[in-house]
């Protein structure tokens, strides 16, 4: 049984960093399509399409942070539990905000094809997003000082 539950604690300690990988991955993809499709329809602007379609990259930085505020040398199964629980659901936020990110991108880009001076703005709820990921970091960090070292 103990073996059981180190072996959830590692899974928690990789977790925010695989499944925020994955959502930068789906993010960035689904951004970087709108992308290159605005290109073939506008002349001009296409720089800054590329360069917000990154923007879901963040989700593995911040997976990568939580996973180095989660780690305990050596794992013990009293902590194990606890990352498990932290790790896993802060990557699935991750992964998550991720994916919504790119796709609230990827109407931005969409939306400004037709009306360029709205693509500032536009970008608002994919900075809303932004923010969820960064609470979801934020309390991950809070929590892993609780766990025993």
């Amino acid at each position: 049984m103990n073996e059981f539950v180190m072996a959830l604690g590692w899974l928690g300690l990789y977790a925010p960093v695989a499944l925020g990988a994955i959502g930068s991955c789906m993010g960035c993809g689904i951004g970087g399509s709108a992308a290159i499709g605005a290109m073939l329809d506008t002349e001009s602007g296409h720089g800054r399409f590329i360069g917000v379609s990154l923007m879901p990259s963040s989700q593995v930085i911040y997976g990568i942070v939580i996973m180095f505020s989660l780690q305990r040398d050596p794992m013990t199964a009293e902590a194990a539990g606890a990352i498990f629980g932290i790790g896993l659901l802060a990557g699935f936020a991750m992964l998550y905000a991720g994916i919504r990110q790119g796709e609230a991108i990827a109407s931005a880009i969409n939306a400004s094809k037709a009306k360029p001076e709205i693509f500032g703005i536009s970008l608002a709820p994919a900075a809303v997003l932004e923010g969820f990921a960064v609470f979801a970091l934020v309390f991950a960090l809070v929590l892993s000082g609780s766990i025993p070292a």
